[in-house]
């Protein structure tokens, strides 16, 4: 971005006067005051701690301007700062006025799995021939989407908008700030199902992200959910279905998985043969919904190609990494829920590994009342056979354990640690893994089992 003070006074109806700062130049925002570019409008949010403690900070790092409270005594006079009502709803104004201003083709993208891996596989594919910018890591709230609006270059042809939710009227909110050319929901599982109750009421919430699209913008959505099927049929607007289903207007007609990467195809482009640079099969969906976008916005096929090949991943999404000792480390630490674990763990019992097979679970956070069964029901998904070994992280991942008990699995090759005993847990790996082996790390992030990775891993 790159604007006057004046005009985003005048975009955020900021209350007091700015003559004197009206030509200052900003070409950034940023809520972190360690952490900003020369030249950055500072946005005082308030949580745990009252940004406006850290204006002064913000100025002596680089800020060119700040926004403030007015609900806050303005002692400062000697800096350049604009007086609205509440921070963050004036950041979401910029926001939606600078969006305004660029004019660029939106697209937003939200489900329960998937929905960073899909980001980043629609950015990969237009960005053959257009101008993206995406979603920043996982930027993808009320605090996050305007923030990437105001990343975009004043030449972007798209955006890629990433959107979370964990309530009603999240998704309403943000669909309706960035009104997109096209949504996509990747698919609907359990995740915060703490909050929802059931599956049905996480499809209604995920339908939000229609709320703000456009009398001529494009649903994409996974068609083998009847969930979203039955919801998708009530809009106005064009819909396009993706999965593994005849039915789907895209679907992949063969899967073939590899050590290290997934090669299908599609019924779209019989003769050609996509490679995306991951394991696990139900990424062939994510891709099937880049690739459904990238039809729409009219990237040819060999362009897709060349984007899923060679695709730039977020990190701590399913990544490979070598341990001290050699062995292989998939490690999948930012998210987890029922859903993707189970199909995490199904992927490694189908790679091939000369040694043992490891799976070191955490905690799947906001199930609330379904915690105990939906941790339990992981054990379906563990065979002795495949998984030799199971390491255990939090509190409700006991009600896995004896589970795995209950099964028969072995009790000598069951191994669990609070949450706070991280140290031992990586130590204990250190010790036991061979060049051989194969290990999974997969929790929620609440749990931290990246410091796990970092303690393990070669560096």
């Amino acid at each position: 971005m790159k604007m006057k003070l004046a005009e985003i006074a005048s975009a955020i109806e900021a209350q007091n006067e700015i003559e004197q700062w009206k030509d200052i130049e900003v070409t950034s925002v940023s809520f972190d005051s360690r952490h900003l570019e020369q030249g950055a409008l500072f946005i005082p949010l308030q949580g745990a701690h009252d940004g406006h403690q850290y204006v002064e900070t913000a100025f002596d790092n680089g800020a060119a301007a700040s926004l403030w409270a007015s609900d806050h005594d303005l002692t400062d006079h000697n800096h350049p700062v604009l007086v609205v009502a509440d921070p963050l709803k004036a950041l979401q104004q910029l926001g939606k006025y600078y969006l305004h201003k660029i004019n660029p083709i939106v697209v937003a993208v939200t489900g329960s799995n998937g929905k960073t891996t899909t980001k980043d596989m629609i950015a990969s594919i237009l960005s053959t021939q257009l101008n993206v910018t995406k979603t920043y890591a996982n930027f993808n709230n009320e605090i996050g989407v305007p923030v990437t609006l105001l990343n975009m270059e004043a030449n972007t042809e798209v955006v890629v908008v990433e959107m979370g939710m964990d309530r009603f009227g999240q998704l309403d909110f943000l669909s309706k700030l960035v009104s997109p050319d096209i949504a996509v929901i990747t698919m609907i599982g359990e995740a915060h199902i703490e909050f929802f109750g059931s599956r049905d009421r996480i499809a209604d919430a995920k339908m939000e992200i229609t709320n703000g699209l456009k009398e001529d913008g494009l649903l994409v959505y996974n068609g083998d959910e009847p969930l979203l099927n039955e919801r998708a049929a009530k809009i106005t607007q064009q819909t396009y279905r993706f999965g593994r289903q005849l039915t789907d207007d895209l679907y992949a007609t063969s899967v073939t998985d590899t050590a290290r990467s997934i090669k299908f195809k599609v019924n779209g482009w019989p003769d050609e043969e996509f490679t995306i640079p991951m394991v696990g099969e139900y990424n062939v969906n994510n891709a099937l919904a880049a690739m459904a976008v990238g039809k729409r916005l009219h990237i040819s096929p060999s362009h897709m190609k060349a984007a899923l090949a060679d695709v730039e991943l977020t990190e701590n999404r399913a990544e490979w990494f070598t341990s001290k000792n050699g062995a292989q480390i998939l490690s999948d630490v930012y998210n987890s829920n029922p859903t993707a674990a189970k199909q995490v763990l199904k992927t490694i019992t189908q790679l091939p590994v000369n040694g043992r097979r490891i799976a070191v679970l955490g905690d799947m956070l906001e199930l609330g009342d379904a915690a105990p069964r939906l941790h339990a029901s992981l054990a379906s998904q563990i065979n002795p056979d495949k998984i030799q070994a199971v390491y255990l992280v939090g509190t409700a991942i006991t009600h896995l354990r004896d589970q795995l008990l209950q099964d028969g699995y072995p009790a000598a090759a069951i191994h669990y640690y609070p949450a706070d005993q991280l140290d031992q847990l990586s130590a204990d790996l250190n010790t036991v893994l061979t060049a051989d082996d194969m290990v999974l790390l997969k929790a929620s992030h609440g749990i931290h089992l990246e410091k796990v990775l970092a303690a393990i891993k070669k560096q």
